[in-house]
């Protein structure tokens, strides 16, 4: 399991100690505040017990587990190492991957409630056309099919075809491939509400109706830990959960 400064992140539910569900978030460098925060949100309102682990590329590196060249159109050091989610969960129960540009909202239980063993995978089937042409701190924002539905997704990592997901897969495989989902069949994805990946600045929140406000927002253009997206929409909320984390380190500390 990769983790970053040795050590994964689990919050108990009143002292249960019932096996934790796992959650493995990308982690890139660059947006290490983003990946602390997003980490904060869900431990926060989180009501059963969870474990949050990063992928970091360069400890898959050193574990031997990830060895892929990096692509200029890759925006993050997770753009490929997301996909060894199930291998990383020891191919067993189910596990949520998620971008470390996302805000939650809600009680992660809610979203586990969701869940279909009848799946191989769960996610939004997104559709969503970008009408920038950069993201975040300057990367390129590239169009494929299915765009940012690998950006969320719950995987039943003991599903046959996920087993299938093994280091040199994940190495050697087309980026259409992996996020396309082609090793799987189009009724072995199942979907998830939009507002579980509630991407900013295209998802809508419609004015008297509750069913629209996203339980987890997505800031996939970038956040306001960029400069560049200081003013984005839900910039608010997701500093006010900065600042709720820095508190909190501070008490921790203290």
């Amino acid at each position: 399991m990769t983790l970053a400064n040795g050590e994964a992140h689990q919050v108990t539910n009143n002292g249960d100690l019932s096996k934790p569900f796992k959650i493995f978030v990308g982690y890139d460098p660059r947006e290490d505040l983003a990946y602390k925060v997003c980490r904060h949100s869900i431990l926060k309102r989180s009501s059963v017990p969870v474990e949050i682990t990063p992928i970091v590329q360069s400890d898959l590196r050193e574990k031997g587990l990830y060895w892929r060249e990096r692509n200029k159109l890759e925006s993050t050091e997770f753009s490929f190492s997301r996909f060894l989610t199930p291998y990383l969960a020891n191919c067993d129960g189910w596990a949520l991957f998620i971008d470390c540009d996302f805000l939650y909202l809600a009680d992660i239980k809610e979203l586990m409630e969701l869940i279909d063993d009848k799946y191989a995978i769960m996610c939004v089937h997104h559709d969503y056309t970008p009408k920038e042409t950069t993201k975040m701190d300057g990367a390129v924002q590239t169009l494929y099919p299915r765009k940012n539905w690998s950006s969320m997704v719950l995987y039943n990592c003991g599903h046959p075809k996920n087993k299938g997901l093994t280091p040199e897969v994940v190495n050697n495989q087309t980026g259409a491939f992996l996020h396309r989902f082609q090793w799987l069949e189009d009724d072995e994805i199942g979907s998830i509400p939009s507002i579980w990946n509630f991407l900013e600045g295209h998802n809508k929140v419609v004015e008297n109706d509750s069913t629209t406000f996203p339980k987890a927002i997505h800031y996939t253009r970038g956040g306001p830990w960029f400069e560049a997206w200081k003013n984005c929409e839900f910039a608010d909320l997701w500093l006010n959960e900065m600042h709720d984390y820095i508190e909190e380190k501070k008490l921790n500390a203290s």
